[in-house]
């Protein structure tokens, strides 16, 4: 379900993203230098030394926060292609996958041992799965492959997406431990919806 206006996040980026529209940056670049931002902001969230996992919390949480410019950037410059419609499928799947592999790494000393390392290889495939329902959803309501992706369901100008904005508080006052958790059983809730939802809408197709 899309939302009628952009979420504050995207309108922001709408705002900051003007002065690349002349220039020779791409949105495909914009798309792979937030990649490389998540991994290193997810691989800091692996060695469960705390500094070092605040720090990643909050590198993790810039690139999505820059996730929104690449498409900015496609629509402002007329730069929309398929090729960064499914990138920036691509870039998501891949961060989200990263950060619940190594959330569950990080915390493999923990309480629940290697079972927060099968929690985060399911989230982390959840996030996987989820990009295709999701590109499935698209096809079936109307998002295409010159950028327009339909997005996550939202109100009041927050998406559901959002909440991975208080990754970076969580960690930092010391409760990343139950939001891993709750984030990985969130994961393969969204993950199991979305399928259900492509399920339906294919069934109703004449």
């Amino acid at each position: 379900m899309a939302m009628k206006k952009p979420p504050f996040d995207q309108r922001i980026a709408t705002v900051l993203v003007r002065p690349l529209v002349n220039t020779p940056i791409t949105p495909n670049h914009v798309s792979l230098f937030t990649l490389v931002v998540a991994l290193a902001g997810a691989g800091m969230l692996a060695t469960g030394d705390t500094a070092m996992a605040t720090t990643g919390a909050g590198l993790f949480v810039f690139a999505r926060f820059l996730d929104h410019f690449d498409g900015e950037l496609a629509r402002q410059s007329g730069k929309t292609s398929k090729l960064g419609y499914y990138l920036d499928y691509i870039v998501g799947s891949i961060s989200y996958a990263a950060l619940f592999f190594c959330m569950g790494w990080g915390f493999k000393d923990s309480a629940i041992g290697y079972w927060a390392v099968v929690l985060g290889c399911g989230g982390a495939a959840a996030a996987v799965i989820s990009m295709f329902t999701n590109l499935g959803i698209d096809k079936q309501t109307g998002g295409d492959e010159t950028g327009s992706a339909i997005g996550y369901p939202g109100f009041a100008g927050f998406e559901l997406e959002d909440g991975i904005y208080l990754l970076w508080p969580v960690t930092w006052l010391g409760y990343l431990y139950p939001f891993f958790i709750a984030a990985g059983f969130g994961a393969t809730i969204y993950c199991l919806y979305t399928c259900v939802m492509l399920i339906r809408m294919r069934a109703r197709r004449p």
